[in-house]
C-alpha cells in the first residue's frame, strides 16, 4: 500500500513540473528557398498567439546566397514584421490590417545565415509577415502569411487526469492478482 501511494505521489510531483512542458510542434516553412536579389530566403516559423505578453510567434530566417561559394556578411540585418488581418472592409472586402510588431533577428550560433525573431502575436488569426533584408550585398523583402494558434497542449496538470483510468485498472488487476495468490496458497 505503501508503494502505490509513493507512486501517486511521484506522479503528482511529475505532473505538476513546469519542466515537462514540451513543445507543441515543430517549426514549418512559410517561404521555401525563394529568391530575392543575390539572397536564396527561407522562413520558417512556429505562431503560438500568446495572452501573456511574450513573444510567441517565432520566426527562423535561413539565408543563402545564389552564388553558392560566397558566404553571407556579417553585418547582414534582417527585420521581421507580422500585421494582423483583423477582418475585412464592408466596402471593397479587402482585409482590414492592424498596426505592425516587428522584431530585429539576431543570428543563431553566430551564423549569419541561419538567424531568429520572436514576436508577440496576441490572438488567434492571420498575420502578414514581412522580412526585409538590409547588407553590404543589397536590399531584399518577402512577403507571406502564416495563422497565429493558441498552444494546444493541454495543462500539466491533465496529466494525472488522462493517467487515471489506466492507473485505476493497473490497480484493480494488480489487487485481482494479489488475492487471486492468497486463494491458491490457502488450498
Amino acid at each position: 500500500m505503501r508503494g502505490a501511494c509513493a507512486f501517486t505521489a511521484a506522479l503528482i510531483l511529475v505532473a505538476a513540473s513546469t519542466t515537462l512542458r514540451a513543445h507543441s510542434g515543430p517549426p514549418f516553412p512559410i517561404v521555401t528557398d525563394a529568391i530575392r536579389g543575390p539572397y536564396m530566403i527561407s522562413i520558417w516559423t512556429d505562431p503560438d498567439a500568446t495572452d501573456d505578453g511574450s513573444p510567441g510567434g517565432q520566426f527562423w530566417i535561413v539565408l543563402g546566397l545564389t552564388p553558392k561559394e560566397a558566404r553571407i556578411p556579417h553585418d547582414t540585418r534582417i527585420t521581421v514584421a507580422v500585421r494582423a488581418i483583423t477582418g475585412r472592409t464592408p466596402r471593397d472586402n479587402r482585409p482590414m490590417r492592424g498596426s505592425a510588431i516587428t522584431a530585429v533577428a539576431a543570428p543563431v550560433h553566430d551564423d549569419t545565415g541561419n538567424q531568429f525573431a520572436a514576436l508577440r502575436m496576441d490572438h488567434e488569426g492571420p498575420y502578414e509577415v514581412r522580412v526585409d533584408i538590409d547588407g553590404p550585398l543589397g536590399r531584399a523583402a518577402i512577403d507571406s502569411r502564416v495563422d497565429a494558434t493558441y498552444d494546444l497542449r493541454p495543462p500539466p496538470y491533465m496529466l494525472a487526469w488522462y493517467l487515471m483510468p489506466f492507473l485505476l485498472v493497473g490497480f484493480l488487476w494488480t489487487r485481482l492478482l494479489l488475492r487471486r495468490r492468497t486463494l491458491v496458497r490457502k488450498r
